[in-house]
């Protein structure tokens, strides 16, 4: 009989050292085993978690919209590049499926209801704006999705018994409560009051909350006019408030009806010692619409890169503020609109990585029992939904810088007061 010959080429020669090689080898893996050392399992690729939303993109609050989807795309961006979420010992990629409402809150509701019915969306970031939060709050009910949201402030929202809705952010009741607070140490002390507030749900919650704080802070509201949501005609309604001479100007509404009330306190030379608007001077575009005329305005705010916190999940303060520049390419810092919705994206990815499940049920569950800490801070959530460690400071511009003022332990600046009169302003 004729010996088989062996195969020539580089897979003979392997079989070769192979087999010259064997028995070395299976005793080098008898030491690795010995010594406890083992390959790391392989990592397990699912499929992409679709998380939809409806963000005003256009309309009188595409601002905002803008702003929160940034913080959006922030949180997506860090799941992903780390594989995505790990769930059930499973990678599975952030998909962000987020749609144009137009700044309708109706809207947001039918583009909810879509994605959830036939676009396949599993869970839900909220909208911007109480009014189209309440609206997509009802679809998440009636759906059973979870929905986590960061702009809808309004206290009736949690008021129906919701079960699928939790909110990272401070209600309307805290938007002024600092500012009133602080203005009542200041000196000379301030003691009239003009309000001028949105008729939405957001802004006449946060009205009512300022006419019932006044009073303990020995201040009055002597003026208190309502217009229309997302109105920037508002010269009458100025008029109206620079004829009663207020020591405090607060407006309860949004970006633009700000920056619109703004101007026309310069215009009808309404010096007020304190200009006080809910949202819009923490944004970038508040200073950039009105230049050095937004200094000395005040606003509550829901996160400041002064608010810091001991990290436990995502990036540190200063990590995120370097990821937002680089990313969106400016050198301003994230307004708390687009801190909110990262912390929104967070407070979803850990507690699907804590059910272990896509089942959304479970992660309502989980949601529920949620306790992390995040740059933006704690996060845990009360019986309606709402986070229940969420303070709110107050922010001043200087010089066209944005500046935590109050408390006094988080401020970086001390708060300048009085507002010069406009005749003394270039």
């Amino acid at each position: 009989m004729v010996p088989r010959r062996r195969r020539l080429g580089v897979d003979g020669r392997a079989s070769e050292r192979a087999g010259r090689w064997g028995p070395a080898l299976v005793g080098l893996l008898v030491v690795a085993v010995a010594c406890g050392t083992s390959a790391p399992p392989p990592v397990i690729v699912g499929s992409d978690i679709l998380v939809g939303g409806a963000l005003p993109l256009s309309g009188s609050l595409s601002g905002e919209g803008h702003l929160t989807q940034q913080g959006y795309q922030m949180w997506a961006k860090w799941a992903n590049d780390r594989g995505g979420a790990l769930v059930g010992g499973v990678r599975h990629r952030v998909q962000l499926v987020l749609q144009d409402d137009q700044s309708k809150p109706q809207m947001a509701a039918s583009l909810a209801a879509g994605l959830v019915r036939t676009g396949g969306v599993q869970f839900l970031l909220g909208p911007y704006g109480s009014d189209a939060t309440a609206a997509v709050a009802a679809v998440a009910e009636q759906n059973r999705i979870p929905l986590v949201e960061g702009s809808g402030a309004a206290q009736s929202i949690f008021g129906h018994g919701y079960r699928y809705t939790f909110g990272v952010l401070s209600l309307t009741d805290q938007y002024f409560a600092g500012v009133l607070e602080m203005a009542a140490g200041l000196k000379p002390r301030p003691a009239t009051i003009a309000l001028l507030s949105a008729d939405d749900r957001f802004s006449q919650e946060v009205a009512d909350s300022v006419r019932a704080r006044a009073p303990g802070r020995g201040l009055q509201v002597v003026l208190s006019l309502q217009y229309p949501a997302g109105s920037t005609d508002v010269t009458a309604l100025v008029a109206k408030a620079a004829a009663v001479k207020p020591d405090i100007l607060i407006n309860s509404g949004h970006l633009a009806e700000a920056v619109a009330i703004h101007r026309a306190a310069r215009a009808q030379a309404l010096d007020a010692r304190i200009f006080a608007y809910s949202v819009g001077p923490s944004t970038s575009e508040f200073i950039g619409d009105l230049g050095p005329d937004a200094d000395y305005v005040l606003a509550g705010a829901q996160w400041t890169p002064q608010v810091s916190y001991p990290r436990q999940v995502y990036l540190s303060t200063p990590e995120y503020i370097a990821t937002y520049r680089s990313m969106f390419r400016t050198v301003d810092e994230p307004p708390y609109q687009t801190a909110l919705g990262t912390a929104a994206g967070l407070a979803l990815q850990r507690a699907l990585e804590n059910a272990g499940t896509l089942e959304p049920q479970v992660v309502r569950d989980s949601l529920a029992t949620l306790d992390v800490m995040t740059f933006c801070g704690r996060l845990k959530f009360d019986s309606r939904g709402v986070d229940v460690y969420k303070p709110m400071v107050v922010q001043q511009i200087q010089q066209s810088r944005h500046h935590t003022v109050f408390p006094p332990k988080v401020a970086d600046v001390q708060v300048r007061y009085p507002t010069p009169p406009w005749s003394q302003r270039t």
